[in-house]
């Protein structure tokens, strides 16, 4: 797959990145069918099938388990992905709960950092509870994430959205937005129409509806259709879907 440059933050992503919960949590996710998590070779394994692949860009948060730190110890030449990170939401004893102070912030992505094994983080987005507006308003996440940025610690800052609002707030004020686009809901379409006159970095969630959708070609051409899409994060632990996603996408870029 060749690699896009995300809006104008001068990184390079996969047009198909890798979601990540799946290695870590299998409690309280919205999946049609129930899933093992998969041990260290499984995990190892379809790392190097990811890059084998032309995947380059992973997604992982504090709230997918012990997601992050799989990945800081079975992921291959590490430096080279791209990784999306997350600050706010945790997940413990079967429960999410949200923090989103300054102090919060600053200690979960020097957890992160620590879990990872990376002197910064690629991309961090707020991992938004479904009230962005007043995280944006109330809450110090985004302008600690700033200063964080401005420390060399994150090199782009965003929003894993729940709104409209919420997102254009975020194309508006920051460098990426994680929004959800798909067959089913196109509710946020305005996010991604402005992120494009912007030129900001859109990546899409739950572009293949959490693995509801019925067709997975007719699903990923209807978000590719969107110019201002640069990656569709799809969760697999599943090596025959993460070719045969591959596969699609290349097919679908191509034009055919």
């Amino acid at each position: 797959m060749e690699l896009r440059v995300l809006g104008s933050t001068g990184m390079q992503v996969s047009p198909l990145g890798l979601g990540t919960v799946k290695i870590g949590r299998d409690q309280q996710v919205k999946y049609p069918t129930g899933f093992t998590i998969p041990d260290d070779a499984a995990v190892r394994a379809l790392f190097d099938l990811a890059w084998e692949l032309g995947i380059n860009t992973l997604d992982t948060a504090p709230a997918y388990g012990n997601s992050e730190e799989r990945l800081g110890q079975l992921l291959p030449h590490k430096d080279d992905w791209i990784i999306v990170g997350k600050v706010g939401e945790i997940f413990e004893n079967g429960q999410s709960s949200f923090d989103f102070s300054a102090a919060f912030t600053r200690r979960s992505v020097e957890r992160s950092l620590k879990r990872l094994r990376r002197d910064y983080l690629d991309i961090v987005l707020v991992h938004s509870d479904g009230d962005d507006m007043r995280i944006i308003r109330e809450e110090a996440v985004c302008d600690t994430l700033q200063q964080l940025k401005q420390e060399g610690l994150i090199r782009a800052i965003g929003m894993s959205t729940k709104t409209v609002a919420g997102g254009l707030w975020c194309v508006e004020n920051m460098d990426v937005v994680m929004a959800t686009y798909n067959l089913a809901y196109t509710d946020e379409l305005p996010v991604l129409q402005r992120a494009a006159q912007l030129h900001k970095g859109v990546l899409i969630k739950k572009g293949l509806q959490s693995g509801h959708a019925q067709s997975v070609e007719e699903a990923l051409r209807y978000v590719f259709a969107q110019p201002a899409v640069h990656s569709v994060i799809v969760g697999t632990i599943n090596p025959g879907h993460l070719r045969a996603n591959v596969a699609i996408t290349e097919r679908i870029l191509a034009g055919r």
